[in-house]
């Protein structure tokens, strides 16, 4: 099935064109970023956007054709690249790029070089293809780009279709970590599994974070049948790190676990979270492993849900050094300890700005918007929030909405810059119905209203306590972030 559809406006106009300068501005980020902005060298900066505008004129990544056959066609051009190194392979609904980065820096510091390749990207295309946990250069990306385009075309030429946006960037992450090189790739599948471009890897460790019904026009409507898509990248005897689950969705997974004579790790069973508490600026973690215990893991993000992250991460990369099969101990834990204590995960219960708080979050689906407002309600003492909404045509927007319900005093609806954002009035009569009229406003600026919520939010008579958040899609999130000065 291959569904029409719009792909993202890569220069961002309606936010780099004159948007004001807003209130929220007052406070200092409260942690180093590592989202990239626009390249700081002109040059640099109109080569980076030519190649965007190349990209964006092939299919958008919203569009899938269930066939590998193009880019199996390009890896064989190219030497096979994604047969250099050994991968983990990242799938699920929710949680898949924070579970990345936390096995890209678990790896990182045990000396191995890593590649990083995940989306969508949050303020820059560069933030997709890391290396050494840092997104790629534009000057590299510019010029992995301007290597492998003959290959491309060349392909393009042999094809029914030409390669799509994401099948060339799926390249090109490939290209770089064999030219770097790396030690191991992390890859994030795209959407789905079994058809995704990325799934011409052959992860060793498969990863499968929570599934939950998102992009059901396309990969099924039910969990199982979505649980049946993803179970495609696992491989022949590899490794399966599995994330609780739901019981039908689990099913399929232990079933094609089965046919692959794979090895299957469990969180509650093999591995899982033994207890967390609250702490200043994220949780204390003790974490059982596939080799045992980790005690005293402090993690700087919140949420339960992130917790479940970590233990994920930490058991895939136990299960790539052997852990649990060849070897029974502990990693370093020590090693172990600092590696979470520098993890981060921009656009994902980030507070990015103070009084009034300012709090950006992905979620794009009923699944993640209640693992947030369950994240808020523990780790914030908000006595009046206020929430931007921002979401993507298509999406469950009621199930988005009455998530967040419980956790909102109020809701401005807007949208983003780009053609798949729901149109701002639609999306307030389905806000209207959930919250009722008198919560709910309408500025189909986001800038404008991100300056409304604010406004709402200092209107409580205990101002200390006030605070926004800014979510409904990764798109949106990016914006508001150069909106907020998040952007260097």
């Amino acid at each position: 099935m291959v569904e029409e559809e719009t792909v993202r406006d890569p220069d961002l106009a309606v936010i780099e064109a004159g948007s004001r300068t807003l209130r929220a501005l007052s406070g200092p980020p409260s942690a180093k970023d590592d989202v990239p902005g626009r390249p700081e060298d002109p040059e640099t900066d109109r080569a980076l956007a030519e190649v965007e505008a190349e990209l964006a004129q092939r299919w958008p990544e919203t569009k899938l054709d269930p066939s590998l056959v193009r880019i199996r066609e390009l890896m064989d051009v190219l030497g096979e690249p994604q047969r250099s190194y050994p991968s983990i392979h990242i799938t699920g609904t929710n949680g898949k790029t924070t579970t990345a980065r936390m096995i890209e820096t678990l790896l990182g510091a045990f000396e191995l070089r890593t590649g990083r390749f995940s989306s969508p990207h949050v303020q820059s295309i560069t933030e997709r293809i890391s290396l050494d946990r840092r997104p790629i250069d534009p000057e590299r990306f510019i010029e992995t780009y301007r290597d492998l385009l003959p290959y491309v075309e060349l392909v393009d030429s042999r094809q029914e279709h030409r390669l799509s946006f994401f099948e060339v960037l799926t390249a090109m992450a490939f290209a770089a970590f064999a030219d770097a090189p790396v030690d191991v790739a992390v890859v994030e599948v795209g959407m789905g599994g079994e058809w995704d471009c990325t799934n011409v890897v052959d992860g060793q460790v498969a990863v499968v974070t929570p599934i939950s019904l998102d992009h059901t026009d396309r990969l099924g409507t039910t969990e199982e049948a979505i649980a049946g898509e993803k179970s495609g990248i696992i491989k022949q005897d590899a490794t399966v790190v599995l994330a609780q689950q739901p019981l039908d969705a689990a099913a399929v997974m232990l079933r094609r676990a089965g046919e692959r004579d794979a090895t299957v790790a469990r969180e509650g069973l093999e591995f899982g979270v033994v207890s967390r508490e609250v702490a200043v600026g994220g949780q204390l973690l003790t974490l059982r492993g596939l080799g045992g215990e980790y005690p005293d893991v402090f993690l700087p993000l919140h949420g339960e849900h992130m917790a479940h992250n970590a233990v994920v991460a930490l058991a895939a990369v136990e299960a790539f050094f052997g852990i649990g099969a060849t070897h029974h101990r502990t990693l370093d834990q020590d090693l172990v300890r600092e590696a979470f204590a520098h993890v981060t995960s921009p656009g994902r219960l980030e507070l990015v700005r103070t009084s009034p708080s300012v709090i950006l979050d992905a979620a794009h689906n009923p699944a993640g918007a209640a693992v947030t407002a369950a994240a808020i309600a523990e780790a914030f003492d908000f006595s009046r929030l206020i929430g931007v909404v921002g979401t993507s045509a298509g999406k469950d927007v009621r199930g988005v909405l009455e998530a967040l319900e419980t956790v909102l005093a109020e809701v401005v609806v807007t949208g983003n810059s780009t053609h798949r954002a729901m149109d701002p009035d639609e999306l307030a009569a389905v806000a209207v119905e959930v919250f009722g009229e008198d919560r709910v406003q309408v500025e189909p600026r986001l800038d404008d209203a991100i300056e409304a919520a604010i406004t709402l939010a200092e209107e409580s008579a205990e101002y200390g306590g006030a605070g926004v958040l800014v979510t409904g899609s990764v798109i949106t999130v990016g914006e508001a972030r150069l909106l907020l000065g998040r952007d260097r």
